[in-house]
């Protein structure tokens, strides 16, 4: 069986007084979840810890088709617990983005809602995975402007799609091959405001992955640490 290393951290930032992301590893089997929460203190840290909690229940043991399902699944109770919750408000908007990395026999698979990215780093280069549910990534899809543009767009923080949003939460899913030597990200938009695609490429190509979370808080809080700031890096060995 392939080796796996990882390395997570989150941070307030600099501006926020309460962290409302949440994140998750669960090495064991070989899951790794952000999620980042919205509708202000209170409200948006409950949603993104419903999303961890969810997906941190997940029985151990089973099979990768197994796991993927229950993967899905679990994001998806956790989409009516926090309508529920956003119902008991009075209809307040709270919600959480997510992505959900499952590693299993060679191949990747994750899920997806809101803006929080996955990136992949081969052979010196850098591929984002996931595409932002924003109303910036339709500007960048109808190629009015690059994704590092979109970051300093006025309404770049306008999402189209979270979990806890919407009577039925619609998941995008990405598979495709995890070989060794490849390097996964994943993180909320509290980093890639301030780290466009040369940036995160130059600091995670060849970095070590003991320091490399670390250093990618610090290019943030550098840019301003604006928000939560929320990292994993996962290595393919």
């Amino acid at each position: 069986m392939t080796r796996i290393r990882h390395s997570a951290a989150t941070h307030t930032g600099k501006v926020r007084r309460v962290n409302e992301d949440s994140i998750l590893s669960l090495p064991d089997q070989r899951i790794w979840v952000v999620s980042d929460g919205m509708g202000g203190h209170a409200a948006g840290d409950f949603a993104s810890q419903t999303v961890i909690e969810s997906i941190a229940a997940i029985p151990p043991g089973q099979s990768p088709a197994e796991t993927m399902q229950a993967l899905r699944a679990a994001i998806l109770r956790a989409h009516d617990a926090i309508c529920a919750e956003s119902d008991r408000r009075g209809g307040a908007t709270v919600g959480a983005t997510v992505v959900a990395l499952m590693l299993a026999n060679g191949h990747f698979v994750a899920f997806w809602a809101g803006d929080s990215r996955l990136y992949r780093f081969r052979d010196g280069g850098i591929e984002l995975l996931t595409t932002d549910h924003s109303f910036v990534a339709d500007l960048v899809t109808a190629g009015q402007m690059t994704w590092d543009e979109a970051e300093h767009h006025p309404q770049s923080n306008a999402i189209t799609r979270a979990v806890g949003v919407g009577q039925a939460l619609d998941l995008d899913k990405i598979r495709g091959e995890a070989l060794p030597g490849d390097r996964f990200l994943i993180c909320s938009d509290g980093l890639t405001k301030y780290a466009g695609f040369e940036t995160l490429r130059r600091a995670v190509t060849g970095a070590p992955i003991e320091t490399l979370c670390d250093k990618l808080l610090q290019i943030a809080l550098d840019g301003g640490g604006g928000d939560n700031i929320s990292v994993i890096v996962i290595d393919v060995i």
